[in-house]
C-alpha cells in the first residue's frame, strides 16, 4: 500500500463556507475533503486530511508525514506568513510539498505576498478556489510516482 498524501489546513479552514465566503467561496472544508478523496480514489492515491487552528499540532503532524507520507499539501493560512517553525518543520521532510491557496494571495493585502512555506514547496497553487487542491494532487501523483 502506498504511503498517503497528507493535505494539511492551518487555522481558520475550519471554517470554510461561513467566513468570508466572497473571498474563500461557499464550500465547506468536508467538501473540500470529501472531492480531494474521490480524486485521490481515481488517482490511485489515498489521502489523510487534516485541519488544525494550531501551529504545534500542524508541525507535529509535518512530523509524523516523514514516516507515513509520500508527499504534503498544505495549506498554512495566516501561518504562511508569519510561521518559521512550519518551514522548519517542512525542511525536515523529504519528500514533494506543495502550497495551496484558495484566494489569490497576491491580490490582496501586502503582508499576504510573502509566504515561509513557499521557500520549501516544490510548487505554490494560488487563486483557483478550492479547486487548487485538486491541481495538487494531480501533481502530487505526477512527482510521487517518478
Amino acid at each position: 500500500m502506498p504511503k498517503p498524501v497528507y493535505i494539511l489546513n492551518g487555522p481558520n479552514l475550519n471554517l470554510l463556507g461561513l467566513r468570508q465566503p466572497e473571498i474563500y467561496g461557499r464550500e465547506t472544508l468536508d467538501d473540500v475533503a470529501e472531492a480531494c478523496g474521490a480524486l485521490a480514489e481515481d488517482l490511485g492515491l489515498t489521502i489523510r486530511f487534516l485541519q488544525s487552528n494550531h501551529e504545534g499540532q500542524l508541525i507535529d503532524w509535518i512530523h509524523e508525514a516523514r514516516e507515513k507520507a509520500s508527499g504534503i499539501i498544505i495549506n498554512p493560512a495566516a501561518y504562511t506568513h508569519t510561521s518559521v517553525a512550519i518551514l522548519d518543520a517542512l525542511h525536515t521532510f523529504e519528500g514533494p510539498v506543495l502550497e495551496v491557496h484558495i484566494s489569490n494571495v497576491h491580490k490582496r493585502e501586502a503582508f499576504r505576498h510573502h509566504s515561509y512555506a513557499s521557500l520549501r514547496a516544490e510548487g505554490v497553487i494560488a487563486g483557483f478556489g478550492t479547486e487548487g487542491y485538486q491541481l495538487a494532487l494531480r501533481r502530487m501523483r505526477t512527482l510521487t510516482t517518478k
